[in-house]
């Protein structure tokens, strides 16, 4: 039932109760991104399925994916394992979520800083957006992705600053549940990005 309190009605009538229908609503937000990045390479595909076939997806002269992309990738599952001790750390009640979320807080800062360096390499290479499908692909999708790792470090280090001040707990340990949760997404939306770009890129040569 319902707990009432002097100032407002709490609709839980447990603190787990609240923790689940938390759960529930990350679910909900991250379906409606999942719904956003499909999307996406949904019009990636239907764009390319419909080129002519004797066009090459990866024009003349246009440089390959860049290598640093893997080094990324490698640092987005790092900080996915890390954010994962995270919340083993603060159920278990060691003490250790405040540094391993301070590393996943670097891992990410790192990950969106090779994207940047992948970015620049193109670019210096003459590769603009209206260029062709292949940069269209790798810039819109490659930054809307960032923009999503962006918006997830923010409550990244509020987690991080919480958990260094001691301020989860086994009992509570709901807001790193949830950044979690979000963090894990941003790596399997990246994991699928990546196999989409590269894909294209090995079977688009003219």
């Amino acid at each position: 039932m319902a707990v009432k309190t002097a100032t407002r009605v709490d609709p839980f009538d447990s603190v787990g109760s609240r923790h689940e229908a938390g759960v529930f609503g990350m679910w909900l937000l991250l379906v409606t991104l999942g719904v956003l990045f499909v999307a996406g390479i949904l019009g990636y595909l239907v764009v390319r399925l419909g080129q002519d076939p004797l066009e090459p997806f990866v024009p003349e002269g246009a440089p390959p994916l860049p290598r640093s992309l893997l080094v990324s990738t490698l640092m987005l599952l790092a900080s996915s394992a890390t954010m994962h001790a995270t919340v083993r750390s603060v159920r278990a009640g060691d003490g250790r979520a405040g540094g391993l979320a301070g590393l996943t807080l670097l891992l990410g800062l790192g990950f969106l800083a090779v994207q940047v360096w992948a970015w620049a390499e193109l670019w210096r290479a003459q590769l603009r957006l209206a260029d062709s499908l292949y940069a269209w692909t790798f810039y819109v999708l490659t930054g809307l992705h960032a923009a999503h790792v962006i918006g997830g470090l923010v409550p990244l280090t509020l987690v991080w600053r919480r958990a260094a001040a001691g301020r989860y707990s086994p009992a509570h340990p709901e807001g790193v549940v949830y950044c979690a949760m979000y963090w894990h997404f941003l790596d399997a939306v990246w994991l699928a990005l990546y196999a989409t770009l590269w894909a294209g890129s090995l079977t688009g040569q003219g």
